[in-house]
């Protein structure tokens, strides 16, 4: 057995990683010539991901699984850092980019929004779980009413890598979400958010939803628009006092620096802290 189909084997029966990152494997190490390159080629290998379009973010994604592979390539048993003496390939500078969010006035129109039919109502949830939890789509989407603690006020999420964890929420996202499923009548091993044939919404499906409300509500929906949901989320809670490591556990990052990404702090929030600080201003 060559070593790609080794090295999937094992994440996928002894590191019991999911099935779209067992796919995410086999996209990436298709960028790899060989099974052992050498430097050279792994070098090759990111000039043709940026000759193909893909941008500083894309391409350390694929890097961190080629260095992954590379790390077990080498009988690695340890965790990789500094002491690894394995080739690998150094992540790209990425782009410090301002991370797209909703105003204050436009959560606001879509949280004051009155649906008018079942359909309009599974959107209007979908949007209050985003806005309330920080979730993500595919969370949302898979999540089913048994994992809904009402008297708690608890949501368990099938994160990735099928890390689960529990996320708390509102009085306000209790009263939709009970009358929603009292309504609809779904049942405890029902989806919350499901098609009229009872399977899983799709994220195409969802997005073009939201972005015709968006623009129903008199606005231009934010860039990654789903995506933004969780940024607004992320940097609310920054606003309103939350701490960055509870940020951490809710956001469902596995480490620090993953979180920071999602807590620039709009223009107005700085100049606020700004002037408090000040020596000027005592």
């Amino acid at each position: 057995m060559g070593g790609f189909s080794q090295f999937i084997r094992e994440r996928q029966y002894l590191h019991n990683v999911s099935p779209a990152t067992i796919e995410w494997y086999k996209h990436t190490l298709k960028w790899l010539p060989t099974e052992t390159p050498s430097a050279d080629e792994l070098k090759d290998a990111v000039l043709k991901m940026r000759e193909r379009g893909l941008k500083a973010t894309g391409c350390n994604s694929v890097i961190r699984a080629i260095n992954s592979y590379l790390h077990w390539s080498s009988a690695g048993e340890r965790k990789c850092g500094p002491g690894c003496r394995h080739l690998r390939i150094p992540p790209l500078k990425e782009p410090q980019l301002i991370l797209p969010t909703l105003t204050v006035q436009q959560a606001a129109l879509l949280i004051n929004w009155k649906p008018k039919n079942l359909y309009q109502r599974r959107l209007h949830v979908l949007v209050l779980l985003l806005l309330d939890t920080g979730c993500r789509i595919t969370e949302a989407l898979s999540l089913r009413v048994s994992e809904i603690d009402f008297d708690n006020l608890l949501i368990t999420l099938d994160g990735k890598g099928r890390k689960q964890r529990m996320v708390p929420f509102s009085f306000e996202l209790k009263r939709a979400l009970f009358r929603f499923i009292r309504d609809g009548a779904r049942k405890p091993d029902a989806l919350l958010l499901a098609s009229k044939n009872e399977t899983r919404l799709g994220r195409r499906v969802m997005l073009r939803d939201v972005k015709l409300l968006c623009g129903r509500l008199g606005f231009v929906p934010p860039g990654r628009t789903l995506h933004s949901f969780r940024h607004t989320f992320a940097v609310n809670y920054l606003r309103r006092g939350g701490s960055v490591f509870h940020l951490q556990k809710v956001l469902g990052h596995s480490t620090l620096e993953m979180t920071k990404r999602y807590c620039n702090l709009v223009t107005s929030d700085l100049q606020a802290v700004h002037q408090r600080i000040s020596l000027l201003a005592s």
